[in-house]
């Protein structure tokens, strides 16, 4: 009789007696409506009822908060929800707000979703875990903070019996921070990861490797298709790479900081501090430099932006580094196709033939995909 009524079109599950139900209940408070969390929450909706027919779990979004305003309904935000953009508060809000509210209505199960960039938000974790949440983040910040910061979390979480997940922090959607952690947990050596981590990069340099186009024409390509942030410089400096990288090292016990990553910034150092409107006024100053270094690649070479992490067994070192590569075109690396990511993991089992993931390594679907397959495992 469910399946009867989810599949007829003006009928909903919640005409269902829930009282004779024996389902759970999850408390979502959701920060950040931008491109990942508006996905994020359009899937929730779209798929709430199945998932409260097929698993008995009825998700409930309580708190809904962009970088200005915040909803709060204990009954849960339905479709209406995107009015929170069109909203113009005088008084900003607070995050203890979101807390307050979820004591006042004594809400259970609750999760924290960050779909946000905001230090502010990362920095508030502990705060949330000490008061009852769990953590779900596509937000990488938390994860690269000071060494003092990063452990201080992981202690939080240990006492008061927490969770963080944080899947999408590396390789949006792809199941990546989990085999890395299960390898290492199981006493697997990983001895190397390197990849393509970035799918906007992968994006630029797999077209400029293989068109005869010039270098600052495909990067503003790819800012038209979204895949890089509005100032590409934020791809091109490779901070980013860089960030995701000492993640999968610290998920590797490696006492690392964010400065100990070599890393080599693709953009010319006197485009660097420049406006974004300069830096696009003179982009194409980018395409002699790196017309130059594709004429100088061998033949059946390709140029990758890669992330690398190597531990020396025999000294105990591990290194990180984040470089523009020549790789060979047969190869998985040279092989990876349009915006993709690709990891390869090398272990003291496999030796010299490592285990690849590879997948679609940006845009806001797969990530928010991601972050709700996060929630459901936490749930």
């Amino acid at each position: 009789e469910a399946y009867k009524i989810v599949f007829q079109p003006n009928r909903s599950i919640f005409n269902l007696n829930l009282k004779e139900k024996n389902h759970k209940t999850i408390n979502l408070a959701i920060i950040g409506c931008g491109t990942v969390g508006a996905k994020f929450i359009e899937q929730i909706l779209n798929q709430k009822e199945e998932i409260l027919v097929r698993k008995q779990l009825k998700i409930n979004i309580f708190a809904l908060a962009n970088s200005t305003n915040l909803i709060l309904n204990a009954e849960g935000i339905e479709n209406d929800w995107d009015e929170i953009n069109y909203q113009n508060n005088r008084k900003k809000y607070q995050l203890k707000q979101v807390i307050g509210y979820a004591k006042y209505h004594e809400l259970e199960n609750l999760i924290l979703v960050d779909n946000t960039a905001n230090v502010e938000v990362a920095e508030s974790y502990e705060t949330f875990i000490k008061n009852g949440f769990d953590i779900v983040s596509s937000n990488k910040i938390a994860n690269t903070l000071s060494l003092e910061k990063y452990h201080s979390l992981r202690n939080c979480l240990n006492k008061y019996q927490k969770r963080y997940a944080y899947e999408t922090n590396v390789g949006a959607g792809l199941p990546l921070i989990d085999t890395i952690r299960l390898l290492h947990l199981s006493g697997e050596n990983i001895t190397r990861i390197k990849g393509v981590f970035s799918g906007s990069l992968s994006y630029i340099f797999n077209r400029f490797s293989v068109n005869d186009l010039p270098f600052s024409e495909i990067v503003l390509e790819a800012v038209e298709k979204g895949y890089t942030e509005p100032d590409p410089r934020e791809d091109l400096n490779g901070n980013d790479v860089a960030r995701k990288l000492l993640i999968l090292g610290r998920e590797l016990d490696f006492e690392k900081e964010l400065a100990d990553v070599e890393v080599r910034n693709l953009i010319p150092e006197n485009l660097r501090e420049v406006s974004k409107e300069t830096f696009f006024d003179r982009i194409e100053e980018l395409d002699a430099v790196y017309k130059e270094i594709k004429n100088n690649s061998p033949e059946n070479y390709v140029l990758r932006y890669v992330g690398d992490l190597q531990w020396d067994i025999e000294n105990q070192k591990a290194t990180l580094e984040v470089k523009l590569e020549q790789i060979r075109l047969d190869s998985p690396l040279g092989q990876v196709k349009g915006a993709d990511s690709i990891f390869e993991i090398y272990t003291h089992s496999y030796g010299a033939h490592p285990l690849v993931i590879q997948g679609a390594g940006a845009g806001a679907d797969v990530t928010a995909r991601g972050v709700f397959g996060d929630v459901l495992r936490l749930s």
